[in-house]
Order: structure tokens, then sequence, then C-alpha cells
């Protein structure tokens, strides 16, 4: 057994708009390619589009959020609400203008040690649209 010593970071500008810090819980190691890691948005901060290998849950842990799959609606997120996306579906999250929101990300990379594939960051106009809910 070994007791880990989570050093969080900083989201990269790359992958997020916005201030966005990332705790690991469990990293991928040698023998099991599962991540875990708990993920803070401030206000108005959200990833870019992106895609998952194998697919990712989220459990929403606190504040008020978003998630959008390309195409679909945009679905506000509370504390308990648990999101799985499918392998290769491309999407977003993050905090509502007003209210930071923290989450569990939970995926697996693949034999690369990706887990995830990035896209353009989620425009102004595209995250605006989450104001109409």
């Amino acid at each position: 057994m070994k007791k880990l010593d989570p050093q969080a970071s900083k989201g990269t500008a790359d992958w997020f708009n916005g201030d966005v810090t990332i705790t690991p819980i469990k990293p991928a190691t040698e023998t099991s390619n599962f991540s875990v890691s708990s993920v803070h948005f401030e206000p108005g901060a959200r990833a870019a589009w992106h895609v998952h290998p194998y697919g990712q849950t989220l459990y929403v842990t606190e504040g008020v959020g978003y998630v959008q799959s390309r195409g679909g609606p945009i679905e506000t997120i509370r504390p308990g609400d648990i999101v799985w996306t499918e392998p290769g579906e491309e999407h977003w999250h993050g905090a509502t203008a007003g209210t930071p929101m923290t989450h569990i990300a939970m995926q697996e990379s693949d034999e690369q040690g990706n887990f995830a594939e990035w896209h353009n960051h989620v425009t102004d106009e595209e995250y605006g649209q989450s104001a109409k809910i």
C-alpha cells in the first residue's frame, strides 16, 4: 500500500478557459490506466471541447456547472450529479458564470497515456448560450 501526496496544479490554457485547479486523487500508473482527479473551476471557467478514448465519469461535489455534448443541449449540473460521457463523445464542462464548480473526473488513458484529445476552446458565444438556461 502507498499513501499518495497529491500536488494541485493549474489547468493549462491549452485545455481550459479561465482559472482551473486539478488535484490528482489516483494517477495512472504502469499497472493501471485508470485515473481520478478533483477539478475545480472558478466562475466562468470551462474545459475546451474534447473527447476521451474510453469515456469519462464526472461526479459533481460542489457548486453549479454546465456540461454539453457537441450538438446537444447545455445541461446544468449540481452536487451529487453523475455524468457519463461515451468514448469519443465530443463535449465540454465547466462552472456557471457566477458560481464555482468542482467535480471528480474518472477516466482511463489509452496505450500512449492520453486520457483526452483536446479540440477548440468553447467560444464565449457557445458558453453564452448557457445563460439562457
